[in-house]
């Protein structure tokens, strides 16, 4: 349960002392050298010398818990960063910067930019985490369009797809999402410039087993790289067809139809603009929620304290991410 009266939430050292418990749980190393010996690191406690900071002996550098974080040198007290990443760790559809700057008191291009460096520490690293699926495993596919492209995409012999009569973006227009669900696991989804055959067959093969058994829509996208994996079934949405019984086994893509639902109801509803070049961070943001959603018995309290643990290693200057795209 959220206890908006812990201490984490109002003491800059209280909040320290939770981030130092998280990242260093057997005591302090150095992130300079990696020197985790407790007689050769020594915490200065001088009058000049700021609270949390400790000093190796190795490579004579100092360093706080903060240090190869995306919290690193800011002037944001830590305990107002503990509570955004809370908050962004259990709002399912997200929380807008406006909404931020005015529960925490600080503008709003400073929530803005607090926003975008959770986003940043919310990110998977796929490579370490493996593909999803596996044998007797069922991975979903999909694509799904939002917003409209900021850059309009070029058709055949250089031609430029054009509005629809409405006005609208219409789906030559749209920004192209590639989705990946494993049922009763995690998702992934991932941000394409041009959804054809080559795109969404290298995001497959670079993220799914070869052993699962995918199940997709009738699209032609899938129709080739289907054949290389274990299995590959289909249903028909054209004719009416959104899920089949074959061998005991349902097969449908309404699971990774839910997680679109979820992230285009905040985008929607929550953020209602985003710059193209920061899309990839939303994605990033809702695949983490749904990949420790409640239902696989992962509290709020937990999630925040995943957050926290994975904005290690992890950096993003404001120079970075640019002023364009505020949500």
């Amino acid at each position: 349960m959220f206890d908006l009266t812990n201490a984490i939430y109002h003491d800059a050292d209280k909040a320290r002392e939770h981030l130092e418990a998280i990242h260093w749980p057997h005591g302090p190393f150095c992130p300079h050298c990696g020197n985790a010996n407790p007689d050769r690191i020594t915490k200065l406690a001088g009058k000049s010398t700021r609270p949390g900071v400790y000093k190796c002996n190795e490579c004579r550098l100092p360093f706080s818990v903060t240090v190869g974080t995306v919290f690193e040198r800011s002037k944001i007290p830590l305990h107002k960063w503990v509570l955004a990443s809370h908050l962004y760790a259990s709002s399912k559809k997200g929380m807008s910067a406006h909404q931020l700057h005015r529960m925490l008191g600080v503008t709003y291009k400073t929530a803005w930019f607090m926003a975008h460096r959770i986003r940043e520490a919310m990110k998977e690293d796929v490579k370490s985490s493996g593909p999803l699926g596996g044998e007797g495993k069922t991975v979903e596919a999909d694509e799904t369009y939002i917003g409209k492209r900021e850059t309009p995409r070029k058709l055949a012999r250089g031609r430029i797809a054009k509005p629809t009569k409405s006005g609208k973006a219409g789906g030559a227009q749209k920004r192209i999402v590639v989705g990946l669900v494993e049922r009763g696991g995690k998702s992934r989804m991932f941000h394409l410039n041009d959804a054809n055959k080559a795109t969404v067959r290298d995001v497959l093969v670079r993220n799914v087993s070869r052993d699962t058994t995918l199940y997709t829509d009738s699209s032609g996208l899938y129709t080739s790289t289907g054949e290389e994996y274990a299995s590959h079934k289909t249903t028909n949405h054209s004719a009416g067809e959104y899920v089949r019984y074959e061998d005991g086994a349902s097969i449908h893509s309404n699971t990774i139809e839910n997680v679109f639902s979820v992230f285009k109801r905040g985008m929607v509803g929550v953020y209602q603009h985003c710059g193209e070049a920061h899309l990839h961070r939303y994605l990033a943001e809702f695949d983490f929620r749904y990949n420790r959603r409640a239902a696989l018995k992962v509290s709020d309290a937990e999630r925040a304290a995943d957050l926290l643990r994975m904005a290690r290693d992890k950096r993003l200057t404001y120079r970075r991410i640019g002023e364009a795209g505020h949500a």
